[in-house]
C-alpha cells in the first residue's frame, strides 16, 4: 500500500476525530494576554489550561526582561551548536545557578524539554541496560525509551510493590547482560496530579542497585524551598541521581536542564545528539531564564496564592464527588468514563454556555474509556473564578456526578 494512502485511511486515534474537534477541543486559537481569563472566538473565558503556575507569562516584569534582551542581542545570537560556535558565558552562568538552586553538582542546559528527555534516555543507556518506568510517565520519556535497544519494563502508576517486582526481574536479567538498571518517575504526574513516590523509591536503593531519574516539569517552581522542586521538597538531593525539568511551566519560557554528578553531566555534554547537532538557545532566552530564576526564588507570595486557589478548587470538587483520584499537587483532574461524543458535547457546553475552558484528555494520553477534564490552577486565578467554575460544573456535569 502507498504510504500516503495508508495514513489517509488511518489518521490515528485523535486524528480520526479532527473533523469534529479541530478549533474547539484541538488546536483552539486563544487571543489576548496570557492570564486567568482569555478570549476564544470573541468570547471571554476563564482558562484552566495554561501551566502558567506562578503567573509569569504575560506579566509586565517578564515583558520588560524579554524586550530588553531582544533589543540587546536579537534572536540569532549566538550562531551554531554550543559545541561548535554557540557557547557563551551566560549559558554557563545559568547552568551554574540552576545546579546550585536544585542542589546538584552540575547542570546542563537543553534546548527543549521533549527533545532533551528523548535524547537523554538514548545517550544514557546501552543495549545491556534495563529501563523501568512508571506507566504514567510523560510521552517524552516513553519516546526516549522507544529508542532503547535493551529491555524495557513498566510498573503500575505509583505502585511501589509493582516497581519492586520489576526491579527484581531486572536484577535477574542483568546477570546475563552485565548491564545496569535505570528507574524513571516524575515529581508530579501531569495527568493524575499525584506526586511521585520519590522517598519510597529512594528507600529501595538500600536493597537494590539502580539509578533514578526524576522528571520534575510540574514540580519545579512550585514545590521545595523557594520553588527548587519536588526532590528538594523531600530532601532527596543526595539520593536522586538525575534531575530533569523544563522551563515551559513555572518559568514561562522554554528549554530544560538535566542535573546530577559532574562526570555524568559532562558525559551528556559531549554525547547528547539533540544538543550536539542543534542550534544553541538564543541569548534573549538564556538571559530571560536567568532573570526568571531570580523571580522564582522570591515568589513565595505567588506560591501561596497558587496553593490557596488549588485548595479552594479541589475542596469544591471533592464536595461534588468529582475529585475521586489521589491528588497531592496543584494539577486537578476530573475523571469520567463516558462516550466520546458526550465528551465533546460537555466541553462545548462548558465553553459556549458557561465561559469555562479546561483541557480535555482522551486516549491515547489516557487509557481507552477514560476521559479527564483537567484544571491547572495558577496564582492569577481568583476566588470568584473558582466559585463560578464550580457552579458551571454543577450545571454541566450534574447527570454524571456520583
Amino acid at each position: 500500500m502507498d504510504i500516503f494512502e495508508r495514513i489517509q485511511n488511518h489518521n490515528g486515534p485523535i486524528g480520526a476525530l479532527q473533523d469534529i474537534i479541530e478549533g474547539d477541543f484541538a488546536f483552539p486559537k486563544f487571543e489576548g494576554k496570557i492570564s486567568n481569563h482569555i478570549f476564544f472566538k470573541n468570547k471571554e473565558l476563564i482558562c484552566w489550561s495554561y501551566n502558567n503556575y506562578l503567573g509569569l507569562a504575560g506579566s509586565k516584569e517578564i515583558d520588560e526582561i524579554d524586550t530588553f534582551a531582544q533589543k540587546k542581542w536579537g534572536i540569532t545570537y549566538p550562531m551554531g551548536s554550543r559545541m561548535m560556535t554557540g557557547d557563551t558565558v551566560l549559558h554557563d552562568e545559568f547552568e551554574h545557578n540552576m545546579a546550585e538552586f536544585v542542589k546538584m553538582e552540575k547542570a546542563l542546559l537543553l534546548n527543549f524539554g521533549y527533545q532533551g528527555m528523548v535524547s537523554l534516555v538514548d545517550a544514557l543507556l546501552s543495549p545491556n541496560d534495563i529501563v523501568i518506568s512508571d506507566e504514567q510517565c510523560h510521552a517524552c520519556t516513553i519516546d526516549g525509551i522507544r529508542l532503547h535497544r535493551g529491555k524495557k519494563l513498566i510498573y503500575k502508576h505509583n505502585d511501589i510493590h509493582s516497581l519492586t517486582e520489576q526491579i527484581q526481574i531486572a536484577q535477574e536479567l542483568i546477570q546475563k547482560t552485565n548491564g545496569g538498571i535505570l528507574v524513571i518517575t516524575e515529581g508530579i504526574f501531569s495527568m493524575s496530579g499525584a506526586q511521585g513516590k520519590l522517598k519510597e523509591i529512594c528507600d529501595l536503593k538500600k536493597e537494590y542497585d539502580f539509578r533514578l531519574l526524576v522528571d520534575d516539569a510540574h514540580g519545579f517552581g512550585v514545590l521545595g524551598p523557594n520553588g527548587s522542586g519536588t526532590v528538594c521538597e523531600h530532601n532527596l538531593e543526595d539520593k536522586v541521581d538525575l534531575y530533569f525539568t523544563t522551563f515551559t511551566k513555572s518559568m514561562a519560557s522554554f528549554g530544560a536542564i538535566i542535573a546530577g554528578k559532574k562526570e555524568v553531566i559532562n558525559y551528556f555534554k559531549y554525547n547528547l545528539r539533540s544538543q550536539m547537532f542543534s542550534k544553541s538557545l538564543p541569548m534573549p532566552i538564556v538571559y530571560g531564564l536567568n532573570e526568571r530564576l531570580k523571580i522564582i526564588q522570591k515568589a513565595d507570595n505567588r506560591r501561596e496564592k497558587l496553593f490557596a486557589v488549588t485548595n479552594q478548587l479541589q475542596h469544591g470538587l471533592q464536595e461534588r464527588n468529582l475529585l475521586v483520584k489521589h491528588v497531592d499537587s496543584h494539577i486537578t483532574p476530573v475523571y469520567f468514563n463516558i462516550k466520546m461524543e458526550e465528551v465533546f458535547h460537555l466541553q462545548r457546553e462548558l465553553v459556549h454556555n458557561f465561559g469555562v475552558y479546561c483541557s480535555v484528555i482522551i486516549y491515547p494520553v489516557v487509557p481507552k474509556g477514560v476521559v479527564i477534564f483537567r484544571l491547572t490552577p495558577t496564582c492569577l486565578h481568583t476566588k470568584e473564578d473558582v466559585q463560578y467554575t464550580l457552579e458551571a460544573y454543577d450545571m454541566v456535569f450534574q447527570k454524571l456526578m456520583v
